[in-house]
């Protein structure tokens, strides 16, 4: 019966076991759970039980990284090299993996074939639908060592440590700028190279951040979704809602370093600047202030 099994394994003895109608194969089952010792290399690179690993195993050699297939290898490689060969036509992104472009391109397409079965919502992919669906459950699994903060997103819990850690791993090679998220870094970019991917259908104006654009849509809409507690006025955008609540509440947190007069917006701030604090007046009162 040796005949039917691996060199390697021809000289281990069967104690006595019946055998099925599929003698070889029952043979094998049985050598395989039972009777090869741990850390038994199979003959001619095939399975390893102790160690789990298999016959065409793919391992990286910057990192050690076990692949399964050549493609994946490649897909992993591209992490250390930096190289991201896919390009979005639309907006010029880059990519890894092509998987990931598909994606992407959903998001200039609007195709979300993913939908929520709570709220009906739909999404490009099922890890966007699996972090919605923590909205539903009230889910925040990733928590803030530092200050107990809890988020839906891994990803999220990563900016937020940066708040703590004041890392900036994103530099622009232009001015040297750095940022805290890709995106913010991406967006910084198009100021240097003018793309402008975000196009209005309606007028054909163009912006360099998708939230700019989804302002804009609004003048032709006259859609005002954000809405004030307080007296019910409607704003198209947040940041107008915010500066309004404060002629509620009457905080100002925008203060002059020179004089301490504080507002309650930036521009009003500026503007004060502007004319109170800049040419021969500014230096005046500066002299003023130094000498008394």
């Amino acid at each position: 019966m040796s005949m039917f099994l691996p060199s390697a394994l021809s000289s281990i003895t069967l104690p006595p076991l019946k055998i099925c109608k599929n003698s070889v194969c029952c043979i094998l089952i049985w050598l395989l759970i039972i009777q090869i010792p741990s850390g038994t290399s199979a003959p001619d690179g095939g399975v390893n039980i102790a160690s789990g690993t298999h016959r065409g195993e793919k391992r990286c050699e910057i990192c050690g990284a076990a692949l399964s297939h050549n493609s994946n290898l490649k897909n992993h490689i591209r992490i250390h090299t930096g190289e991201r060969p896919h390009k979005c036509k639309t907006c010029g992104s880059v990519f890894r993996r092509i998987s990931d472009l598909r994606r992407h391109v959903r998001t200039h397409t609007g195709e979300k074939p993913v939908k929520c079965d709570t709220c009906s919502a739909t999404f490009v992919n099922m890890y966007n639908l699996n972090n919605h669906m923590r909205i539903h459950t009230g889910e925040k699994p990733y928590k803030c060592e530092t200050c107990g903060a809890a988020f839906r997103q891994g990803g999220a819990l990563t900016i937020h440590v940066r708040m703590h850690t004041g890392e900036k791993p994103y530099k622009c090679s232009t001015c040297g700028l750095t940022f805290t998220t890709s995106g913010n870094f991406n967006t910084h970019m198009r100021i240097h190279t003018g793309e402008k991917p975000y196009k209005c259908e309606t007028c054909g104006a163009a912006f360099r951040k998708r939230g700019s654009l989804t302002i804009h849509v609004r003048t032709h809409t006259g859609e005002k979704p954000c809405e004030c507690k307080t007296c019910g006025t409607t704003f198209s955008r947040r940041g107008t809602l915010t500066d309004h609540i404060r002629t509620h509440t009457g905080e100002k947190p925008y203060k002059c370093e020179i004089c301490d007069f504080e507002f309650s917006h930036i521009s009003n701030l500026k503007r004060h600047k502007r004319r109170s604090h800049t040419g021969e007046k500014w230096r005046r009162e500066v002299r003023h202030v130094v000498l008394h």
